[in-house]
C-alpha cells in the first residue's frame, strides 16, 4: 500500500510526529497537508491538461493545410450546384473547441 513502508514503520511515524507536535496540532497538520496535497494535484493536472491542449492545437496546425483538397473542376455538362443557404449569425450555433481526449492513470 505505501511501498515499503509496513505497519510497524507508520506506527512509529505517527509516534513521532504525535511526540514531536502534540495531539492538539496534529489534525491540524494533517489538514493542511491534505489541502496542500490537493492544491499540488490540481495544479499539476491543470498544466498537464493546458500542455495537452496546446500540443493539440499544434498538430491540428500542422495537418489542417495538408488536409483541404483543391476543388476539382467542373465539367461544363453537370449543373451547377446550388448556392449555400444564408445564415443568420444570431440562430447559428457556435463554434466548437476541439475536444481533447485524456486517459485517466486511475
Amino acid at each position: 500500500m505505501f511501498g515499503p513502508l509496513g505497519i510497524p514503520e507508520l506506527i512509529l511515524i505517527f509516534g513521532v510526529a504525535l511526540i514531536v507536535f502534540g495531539p492538539r496540532r496534529l489534525p491540524e497538520i494533517g489538514r493542511t497537508l491534505g489541502k496542500a496535497l490537493g492544491e499540488f494535484k490540481r495544479a499539476t493536472d491543470e498544466l498537464k491538461n493546458t500542455i495537452e491542449r496546446e500540443v493539440a492545437v499544434e498538430e491540428l496546425r500542422q495537418v489542417g493545410p495538408s488536409m483541404i483538397t483543391p476543388p476539382q473542376s467542373v465539367s461544363r455538362t453537370e449543373p451547377a450546384a446550388a448556392p449555400a443557404p444564408a445564415v443568420d449569425p444570431a440562430t447559428a450555433p457556435a463554434e466548437v473547441e476541439p475536444t481533447v481526449v485524456r486517459r485517466s492513470n486511475i
